[in-house]
């Protein structure tokens, strides 16, 4: 029995393990659990579906004997209601330890009720970060004898803009271990747990299924925001001798009519936009007039149109935007010919909150994105804005300081015999004064 061999689980846990058709741990568990029941801090990053739920739901099973307190031990963070009811849902599947009580806080039922079952005791809280944050200052939730933090899905709960909440509730919290779970690792996911992380150990997996789509290559562009994204459109478009006819994906027509007005200051009749909802724009009906247009180097897509796109023959496919359905992405870049000798690249454009969208193409297809280097000429869209702004503070006139007095026009030197170059005693004034009265 692997996991009997590998961990040190209670019997009990084990017989449910297996039951439930984890015949043999997966590859996170191996590298985490040890870790986890050591009691320290962790980072799991893997693909949907690679096991790090079950690896939190596992240890914290493990923890607790059947002399349950009735007092909140295990927090764990989740990004919404959906992914809470999976969570209690695999712990109904593992526990045995029927006095082992679990409280969900979330949007889904109301704030007295929940803080009701609160004080009938729990053992295990599942929450949003919000939800958990508003009951926690209403004194409902208490987080004095938390032992153990976890945060599942990660990368939603920043994409959500929950961060707050989470870094709160994390430092009000005693000394705890902390485990964290994600999809991906970037910036804005480092930033949020570095507070209270301790020493962490980042274990990383990377599950991709054996059979691969047929695909045509792709290359990934990690850039930091939107308008950087049009920047390195633009910076592309430039090189006419090699971006002869390009198809550029955004998601809302919106976006695709904003990308067609950038691109249109440089191009001009060289850019189209595919069924706009504004005449003013070079249009064109169909893909197979883009084609024949030898004028037309660049076509700009939205991805409301549900219609399927012929890109036979398109040597360049780029996503400004991902798609929130994976298949319309790979419907997009799948080689559909099977053609060998098919020349099409598609270049994907992602920001820190689309990289789990990337990660779960990636899972689908079988295949990775090859990371690609950002020009050095790239103008980094944050970095210019700032530039800017300092050039115009620089033009701006220095207000001056009211509470400083300078001379005005109406002020005038003294002449050098009326100036005051002495300093009477107090005492000797009086006396003067004296003089003069008399």
């Amino acid at each position: 029995m692997a996991w009997a061999e590998k961990f040190k689980l209670k019997k009990q846990l084990i017989k449910s393990v297996i039951e439930a058709g984890f015949e043999t741990p997966k590859e996170i568990q191996l590298k985490s659990l040890g870790r986890i029941t050591g009691g320290q801090d962790v980072i799991g990053i893997g693909p949907e579906g690679c096991g790090k739920t079950a690896t939190y739901v596992i240890s914290t099973i493990n923890r607790f004997n059947h002399d349950a307190e009735g007092v909140p031990r295990v927090l764990i963070l989740a990004p919404d209601q959906e992914k809470i009811f999976e969570i209690v849902a695999l712990f109904d599947l593992l526990n045995r330890n029927k006095s082992l009580t679990i409280v969900t806080l979330h949007a889904g039922t109301g704030t007295e009720q929940q803080m009701d079952e609160l004080a009938d005791g729990a053992d295990i809280v599942i929450a949003t970060p919000d939800r958990a944050r508003a009951i926690y200052l209403k004194l409902g939730l208490n987080l004095n004898k938390v032992e153990l933090l976890i945060i599942d899905d990660a990368q939603q709960i920043v994409k959500k803009g929950l961060q707050l909440p989470v870094v709160e509730l994390a430092n009000s919290i005693g000394k705890a271990q902390h485990l964290v779970f994600s999809e991906v690792m970037h910036d804005k996911l480092e930033k949020m747990i570095a507070p209270f992380m301790h020493l962490p150990t980042t274990i990383e997996v990377e599950e991709l299924p054996d059979q691969q789509l047929s695909m045509h290559p792709q290359m990934l562009y990690h850039l930091p925001n939107f308008g950087t994204k049009v920047n390195l459109l633009n910076l592309f478009m430039q090189d006419e001798e090699l971006f002869t006819k390009t198809v550029v994906f955004a998601n809302t027509r919106q976006t695709a009519e904003t990308v067609y007005k950038s691109l249109h200051n440089r191009m001009r009749n060289a850019v189209a936009i595919l069924n706009p909802t504004d005449y003013e724009f070079n249009l064109v009906k169909d893909i197979s007039e883009f084609k024949a247009n030898q004028a037309l180097r660049t076509l700009v897509v939205a991805n409301e149109n549900t219609e399927l796109i012929d890109l036979q023959g398109i040597p360049f496919i780029i996503h400004l935007d991902l798609p929130a359905d994976r298949d319309v992405y790979i419907n997009h870049v799948s080689n559909h010919h099977g053609d060998e000798d098919d020349e099409t690249l598609a270049l994907t454009f992602a920001t820190d909150l689309e990289l789990d969208q990337v990660s779960k193409i990636e899972h689908t297809t079988g295949q990775k994105m090859q990371r690609a280097e950002l020009p050095e000429n790239l103008v980094i869209e944050k970095e210019r804005k700032q530039k800017e702004a300092e050039k115009e503070l620089a033009k701006k006139p220095v207000k001056a300081d009211p509470n400083k007095y300078e001379p005005g026009a109406a002020f005038h030197e003294k002449k050098p015999e009326n100036s005051k170059t002495y300093n009477f005693s107090s005492g000797y004034k009086a006396k003067l004064n004296n003089k003069k009265k008399h």
